[in-house]
């Protein structure tokens, strides 16, 4: 038998619009990302700030869109206030979250500054569990009033004429999480009021930013998703986002189960989404709340030892707890560890474009996604270069085609079941029957006239003969005379390839020649564990 595939999409069957920020990135000073990558004053091409020119001439090539920052579990502890004003006079200070001694040598202009060098949108994230909600204040004040205040006229003092404008701040990092400083896990409530009254007085300053509220830390929470109604429920009048993060695992050697984690992220976006909804409807409120999935990621981990008497899991357990052997770092930016992600360049390709594709099936409530790691998904680095591997080439397709209106997909295709799984006390999933082989999601671009198909075939043995309907467009009112497709593909024989300096063009997407349309109908093939973009020019 013969094995095929089908993907239909028709012009009536939109999902929504799909945001710009949609595919972005994720910031935390942890390994060598701010120290050695962002800054290293003693490297070559070091700016006067310390900046590598290298990585930022290679970024702002991107189109990034925005780039959240500068933490993470870092903000928490994070004073802002000493990390601004010449350097030699900022205050130093230990960061508990990930046992490190921050100079502030890159404090809270460096960020802004780098952003603006990188051609990219900063979305700032305060610090909400040491700090107060006069620090949030602050800090807007100082970032984006014009002048003739305390705060905004300390921004010129130190050289900075202009306000940053930004415009989209988050209320805290995974306020939910026992691992959290400062955290309101015991306290929902008491969170929202802070996020009612915090978003409210940040808006009296400039009222053209948006705010954002944490969810869960994770659909494992044991009080998920309780904790995020309750904290809705007191600010969501007053907030415009709805920050949530998840982290996928999948056993080692179990590529069935890493690339079918994306149903495991729509399955949070539903869960939330409907939650939102319900928490609308006692509000009595017309406004549509949209989901900001800023931390995300996709990964091979090994399984370790199950601890049944403890129930379900228990995050206290699993987090942060106190190791008298651990000591602080002082980290010397010229000096620093670069680590690439393990396995071969496709395999982590493959693991974020499919969560990329979930959240673009859900285009009109997830607008904003912020790749953890995404940085070193465009611009691979250690300590002397940038290069290009082949989640660079996968990302700027996205970044590239994925705009307009994001459309249902039906997908016809093999299909496979994934067992249920526990990798810790922590990441237990349920198991998913029926998960096609082939994953899509589509974009149409209406104002240029472009539709594209996003493909990936899961099967990591089989090829698959690809039919795409599009016959549906040329019934439009105003059809096109013709329809013509182009077939791009990422695919390496040799799974384990991994790319470095000087052939970063390995992964460059190759046109399949192959390809044929007919009718509305277009033929072509995937190749197994590949990367496809397929474009139609209506």
């Amino acid at each position: 038998m013969t094995r095929r595939a089908k993907i239909t999409v028709h012009p009536k069957f939109e999902i929504g619009e799909i945001s710009p920020r949609l595919f972005s990135a994720f910031l935390e000073p942890i390994g060598t990302m701010v120290n050695g990558t962002m800054y290293n004053p003693k490297h070559p091409t070091a700016d006067e700030q310390g900046f590598r020119r290298d990585f930022l001439d290679a970024l702002g090539k991107t189109g990034l869109p925005a780039v959240r920052l500068p933490g993470g579990n870092f903000v928490s502890a994070w004073q802002w206030k000493d990390s601004i004003g010449p350097r030699d006079q900022r205050k130093v200070h230990l960061d508990p979250a990930w046992y490190q001694v921050i100079t502030n040598e890159v404090g809270h202009d460096e960020y802004l500054q780098w952003a603006e060098k990188a051609r990219t949108a900063p979305l700032y994230t305060v610090n909400f569990g040491t700090g107060t909600m006069q620090d949030a204040m602050d800090i807007v004040e100082y970032t984006n009033h014009e002048g003739g205040t305390y705060w905004s006229d300390l921004r010129r003092k130190y050289g900075r004429e202009k306000p940053y404008g930004v415009d989209t701040w988050y209320l805290g990092n995974e306020m939910d999480g026992h691992w959290q400083l400062g955290s309101w896990e015991k306290d929902p409530r008491g969170y929202g009021v802070r996020c009612h009254e915090t978003s409210k007085a940040m808006k009296w300053i400039d009222p053209t930013i948006k705010t954002a509220v944490c969810g869960s830390s994770a659909s494992f929470m044991d009080h998920f998703p309780e904790w995020d109604e309750t904290v809705l429920d007191q600010c969501y009048d007053v907030v415009d986002y709805l920050s949530i993060h998840h982290y996928h695992s999948a056993p080692p050697g179990d590529l069935k189960c890493l690339l079918g984690g994306a149903l495991y992220y729509e399955d949070l976006i539903n869960t939330e989404v409907a939650m939102c909804d319900y928490v609308a409807s006692k509000h009595r409120s017309p406004k549509k709340m949209m989901i900001s999935f800023d931390e995300y990621g996709g990964m091979i981990r090994p399984n370790s030892e199950l601890h049944p008497g403890w129930g379900r899991y228990n995050m206290a357990r699993t987090h942060y707890r106190v190791d008298p052997e651990r000591k602080y770092i002082l980290h010397d930016p010229d000096n620093m560890t670069h680590r690439a992600f393990p396995g071969g360049d496709m395999e982590h390709m493959l693991s974020m474009t499919s969560i990329q594709l979930a959240f673009l099936r859900h285009a009109d409530r997830v607008k904003i996604g912020c790749m953890t790691g995404g940085l070193f998904a465009l611009c691979a680095s250690d300590h002397d270069h940038v290069w290009r591997t082949a989640s660079h080439y996968a990302f700027m397709q996205l970044l590239s085609y994925a705009r307009g209106t994001s459309m249902q997909v039906k997908v016809d295709s093999e299909t496979y079941d994934m067992p249920g799984y526990a990798i810790d006390d922590t990441s237990q999933y349920t198991g998913k029957d029926g998960v096609n082989y082939i994953d899509s999601a589509c974009a149409w671009d209406k104002e240029s006239g472009v539709l594209t198909l996003f493909v990936i075939n899961r099967n990591e043995d089989e090829s698959y003969p690809l039919t795409i309907d599009v016959s549906g467009f040329a019934g439009m009112e105003d059809a096109p005379k013709a329809i013509s497709g182009v077939h791009e593909e990422i695919f390496s024989e040799d799974r384990s390839v991994v790319s470095a300096y000087g052939n970063d063009e390995i992964f460059a997407p190759v046109e399949v020649k192959d390809a044929t349309m007919e009718n509305g109908y277009f033929q072509t093939h995937v190749k197994p564990l590949s990367w496809n973009v397929i474009r139609f020019q209506l």
